[in-house]
């Protein structure tokens, strides 16, 4: 049943990590035990463990000190360190639709609002960065000084790897490249752990790529995303989650708003985990997002504007 509900967002500068923000901010959004629930069986032991800390070492290793400075903050919290690595966790299947036009990246993040964490974060880890934020310091998307925007949809295949969450790719991405061109050479280089479409924008090119455990990295015909990553789109996962009709429908429409915030592109399937839960229009080299709802609700932020504070906004049909 299609239904009408609320979620609060808040923005948050957590800086470099360096003091309680941060920290403050996870505590009081995951309850106790909830980040150990992120983690694979095997993530749980010692020897999950030293595995997911060696593949952070091996591939995001300018990440390392970050890693160490936040893990210290958690450091009462069991496992944190190794969620922080997001290289053992459990898989996560979300909707989303999104696309790169212009040097503008515009997206609908379509997930179970109740499980969404709802922060938009500005930090200073390595470079500044704005996005949304989710698995501790993962992005679901985001921006950084340079000009280059990133976000994901997920790939529509339901396999599992050794490899990263995306979001902390994403979060890597940002703080080490500054082009598109830069981030696709370093992504061929990375173990994806599910599977994984991206869009990045910056100044001069939009492109989306295909990632997964199972395949190597493919860019798509264009710069459009929704949950599959071939075609034709089998019919049971077509009318699951209308991928097939999404995707069509941003490719007529363009980086258009108003076409994000109506269906079939803005979703209604709360019950399902497949509800729109906010619209995000990154123009990255202005160094602005503003996230969107229905009922003509938007909240703009920028490096140069960014003031921390909580909204509640309406999700669902208007």
């Amino acid at each position: 049943m299609e239904k009408t509900l609320r979620k609060t967002f808040r923005t948050v500068d957590v800086g470099s990590g360096d003091d309680a923000r941060w920290a403050g901010l996870i505590r009081e959004t995951y309850p106790p035990g909830a980040l150990a629930g992120w983690l694979t069986d095997t993530g749980r032991t010692d020897e999950g463990a030293r595995a997911a800390r060696r593949l952070f070492e091996t591939h995001l290793p300018e990440l390392v000190p970050a890693l160490d400075r936040l893990g210290g903050r958690l450091a009462d919290i069991p496992h944190a360190g190794t969620l922080l690595t997001l290289a053992a966790v459990r898989p996560f299947f979300a909707g989303c639709t999104q696309t790169g036009a212009g040097g503008e990246l515009l997206r609908n993040y379509d997930f179970d609002p109740d499980e969404a964490e709802g922060s938009i974060v500005r930090s200073q880890l390595l470079r500044p960065v704005i996005g949304t934020q989710e698995g501790g310091w993962g992005l679901l998307d985001g921006m950084n000084d340079a000009g280059l925007a990133i976000s994901l949809t997920f790939g529509g295949r339901k396999v599992h790897g050794p490899g990263f969450a995306v979001v902390i790719v994403i979060r890597y991405l940002l703080e080490t490249c500054t082009t598109v061109d830069e981030a696709l050479a370093r992504l061929r280089t990375l173990p994806i752990a599910i599977p994984q479409n991206l869009t990045l924008v910056d100044r001069h090119r939009s492109v989306t790529v295909h990632l997964g455990p199972d395949i190597p990295l493919t860019e798509a015909p264009d710069a459009c995303a929704a949950n599959h990553q071939s075609e034709p789109v089998p019919p049971e996962q077509e009318r699951a989650t209308r991928t097939g009709e999404r995707l069509a429908a941003i490719r007529a429409a363009g980086p258009e708003v108003a076409a994000m915030l109506r269906p079939p592109l803005y979703q209604l399937g709360y019950d399902r985990g497949l509800g729109t839960v906010y619209t995000a229009h990154y123009r990255p080299a202005e160094g602005t997002v503003t996230y969107h709802w229905p009922a003509a609700e938007s909240w703009s932020v920028s490096f140069d504007t960014f003031t921390e504070e909580t909204r509640t906004v309406r999700l669902g049909a208007v």
